[in-house]
């Protein structure tokens, strides 16, 4: 480690347009458009990059390894420092950070991507339940996140109105959204999984993004505003939902405190609820008050390309902080059943 923290920035992001079914192109192809958006932002080469790392998964692609056909987006030549993980692509962010951190390098290249078209999403995510008690019962995603939503109605924490106005803002908010998969004013329409609605839901898509790091002095010569990760953690719940709370999030609300988000008030959070539910759950854990403008890009209710989405978050706050319009701000991925696992980051303009 070094003598001192280094200061790592996120100076670049890029994602595709998420779409409902990207058919005509190849993972790798989704993938390179995305890649060569975020090196041009910088002006930087693929060989300038010291360490790559992605998120995929290979229970979306239907086959082992998949990771390594995207790579070819990346380029055989010259040889990289590579790393993958099996998850959204905002836990291969903290992995590229931890390299960035040690001094291992001083540029990386984040990317992750998801199809979720090809294949019915809410049985492929049953893969992720304790395979003993629950994987048994096939209980799907959305059927677990209305068990959530109905334990937050029974507790009086919500309403559905509270949870149709989550709805209405975030898919207003992605209006001025090009990338959205959803934009502008949708229904609620009828019940998905009572109590959630279609319009409590994210969308089914595809997509891909990614983001650049940088150490130091090299994050500044990069990008005129650099958005300064100041603190980034992940927890994680039991993995049995029967022993948990899931009106609550003890794992955000860690998270959270670990990086640094209640050492000063943030402005701006970007939330990884891919359920309206959960975004009430969400502000609760990490105190996120009036005063916090929440999901100005909508969120994953606006566009989920699974194991991408928490990705997407960290990378437009970070774009917000470059802008000038936000000057602290909090980010959130999630993954697995019910805010299983949660990673939050607080990142900051130049002082």
């Amino acid at each position: 480690m070094p003598a001192a923290p280094r200061d790592i920035a996120v100076v670049a992001f890029a994602q595709s347009d998420h779409v409902a079914d990207s058919h005509e192109v190849s993972e790798a192809e989704m993938v390179m458009p995305v890649l060569h958006d975020v090196l041009d932002r910088t002006g930087l080469k693929a060989r300038d990059i010291g360490f790559t790392c992605s998120g995929s998964s290979d229970y979306l692609a239907g086959r082992a390894f998949s990771f390594t056909m995207a790579l070819d987006a990346v380029g055989a030549w010259p040889p990289i420092s590579e790393s993958h993980v099996e998850t959204d692509g905002a836990w291969a962010l903290y992995e590229a950070w931890v390299a960035l951190l040690t001094g291992e390098a001083d540029t990386a290249l984040v990317y992750a991507y998801g199809k979720s078209s090809p294949g019915d999403l809410r049985e492929v995510l049953t893969r992720q339940l304790d395979p003993y008690y629950l994987a048994p019962l096939w209980p799907d995603s959305v059927a677990l996140a209305a068990l959530q939503a109905q334990a937050l109605l029974d507790a009086g924490l919500t309403c559905e109105d509270e949870l149709a106005a989550v709805a209405t803002r975030s898919r207003a908010a992605a209006a001025d959204n090009p990338h959205a998969q959803l934009r502008g004013p949708r229904p609620q329409g009828d019940h998905v999984v009572a109590p959630l609605r279609r319009g409590d839901c994210a969308p089914v898509g595809d997509g891909a993004a990614a983001v650049i790091l940088a150490a130091g002095d090299r994050a500044r010569a990069l990008c005129d505003r650099p958005a300064w990760i100041r603190g980034i953690d992940h927890r994680v719940e039991a993995h049995s939902l029967g022993v948990r709370d899931l009106t609550a999030s003890p794992s955000a609300r860690l998270a959270a405190d670990r990086a640094g988000a209640f050492d000063r008030p943030v402005d701006l959070a970007e939330l990884h609820a891919p359920f309206t539910s959960q975004e009430i759950v969400l502000r609760r854990a990490l105190r996120l008050g009036d005063g916090v403008t929440v999901n100005p890009s909508g969120g994953a209710l606006a566009a989920n390309p699974v194991m991408a989405t928490g990705l997407i978050r960290i990378g437009e706050a970070a774009a917000r902080i470059q802008r000038g319009e936000s000057g602290r701000a909090l980010a959130h991925a999630t993954s697995g059943p019910c805010l299983q696992q949660n990673l939050v980051a607080v990142l900051e303009g130049e002082s």
